[in-house]
């Protein structure tokens, strides 16, 4: 009887009708990850990196009154010589930041203004200090002045009633001025999402511990570490977890008791120790566990009760790389933050890039600007997924499509810089 030998699809698999494309993933987490509704209200300051619950609506007009945007004089329109001729003005006060000219600009006289002053109302123009001659207490200008020159209304930044932060923004620190400038000293924002991580592997071991042969030191919770903090995140962080089901069982159990969310990495692939999807099944539902991408493919996407679970691969940089086009944006979602599409830029293939049909890649880059101003970009020469270095050393990943080939050199291609996800 001949013997038949099967295989279970894998990371180096081209195609496997199994797997979910990276569109349709993102697509089918972030239709089933719900945002938190518990809110409380914080001292602006401490709002940072917060999302917002509630619009700010601007009490006042900004600016409040008519200011100067330049130092210079405050005149009347109808003081403005014609065509070729100029004009002596004889100069009344000043006006300053915060403390306005008290009098009444008549015809033929001016008001030295700072910026920002507020402008009498009988004028209309300020004329910068640069453009005028001084003679004594007068001013002399020239044809060259319109009405309403350097003058800045009120409200014309921000208007009465206007909702100028919407609920989902995430504060940042322009936000955090642009608050205080209307008078608030309290913003309402969304408590914050609680994650809880851990490791599986009995490879795996703490920093400063020694290594026995065939042990690794586990980095990967210091990166989700690092990537949920960044997020402003919560973290539970539930340490190493050995390739035991009743200890993988409880961990996950444990986790979803305290947290919205779930992510464990390793133990998500085909080999006899990994036990993730088969506990999944038990304590959960399993939304899927396969993703046509590389690095990254064993992605496991479910629910443990009411909190959100990834299992994500064991090598370093697939989680990473699934962290950043999945957990990230399911994580925003959670957060209450609004979304916005990844960030791709154009640019030209700096080597020769190896790429088989079948799924999308995403390799690590460093991107630059050519002599010829340009976008170009190089990949790492070892891709593999255990390559921690290859994500410290880039800069971007080169995202390369699911249908596409070998990328030839100075081809364009998809970039995803780090700073638009990171």
């Amino acid at each position: 009887m001949k013997q038949v030998i099967t295989a279970d699809p894998n990371c180096e698999d081209d195609y496997d009708d199994a797997s979910l494309t990276c569109d349709d993933a993102l697509a089918r987490i972030l239709e089933r990850v719900k945002p938190v509704t518990a809110t409380e209200v914080l001292p602006v300051r401490e709002a940072l990196g917060r999302t917002l619950a509630r619009p700010i609506v601007s009490p006042i007009d900004v600016p409040s009154h008519r200011n100067s945007a330049m130092d210079g004089y405050a005149v009347r329109t109808s003081d403005l010589p014609g065509t070729g001729s100029l004009k002596r003005l004889r100069v009344i006060g000043s006006a300053f930041a915060g403390k306005p000219f008290p009098g009444t600009v008549s015809e033929d006289e001016a008001v030295r203004i700072m910026t920002g002053a507020v402008v009498p109302p009988e004028t209309n123009v300020v004329i910068m200090q640069e453009q005028v001659e001084i003679d004594g207490t007068d001013i002399v200008v020239d044809d060259r002045h319109k009405d309403g020159q350097n003058v800045r209304a009120a409200g014309e930044d921000i208007k009465r009633d206007t909702a100028v932060l919407k609920p989902g923004r995430v504060i940042g620190p322009a936000d955090l001025g642009l608050i205080a400038s209307l008078g608030f000293g309290t913003a309402e924002v969304y408590r914050r999402v609680r994650v809880a991580f851990l490791s599986t592997g009995d490879e795996l071991r703490g920093v400063g511990e020694q290594l026995a042969p065939g042990e690794i030191y586990d980095s990967n919770r210091y990166t989700l570490h690092g990537m949920l903090t960044r997020l402003g995140i919560d973290i539970i962080d539930l340490g190493v977890v050995a390739d035991n089901r009743d200890a993988v069982r409880n961990a996950l159990n444990s986790a979803a008791s305290q947290a919205d969310v779930v992510i464990s990495s390793g133990g998500v692939s085909v080999g006899e120790a990994d036990y993730i999807k088969e506990i999944l099944r038990e304590v959960g539902q399993v939304g899927f566990w396969k993703v046509a991408m590389k690095p990254g493919r064993p992605l496991a996407f479910g629910h443990i009760g009411d909190a959100v679970f990834f299992g994500l691969p064991g090598n370093p940089v697939s989680v990473m790389v699934t962290f950043y086009q999945f957990v990230q944006p399911s994580l925003l979602k959670v957060m209450g933050a609004e979304q916005a599409p990844s960030l791709l830029i154009k640019a030209a293939a700096g080597n020769v890039l190896k790429k088989r049909p079948g799924r999308v890649e995403y390799q690590r880059g460093f991107l630059t600007m050519g002599s010829d101003g340009r976008a170009v970009v190089h990949t790492e020469a070892d891709q593999g997924s255990g390559i921690l270095s290859s994500m410290s050393n880039a800069n971007c990943f080169v995202v390369l499509p699911m249908d596409g080939g070998r990328v030839e050199t100075g081809a364009a291609v998809d970039v995803q810089p780090f700073f638009g996800i990171m």
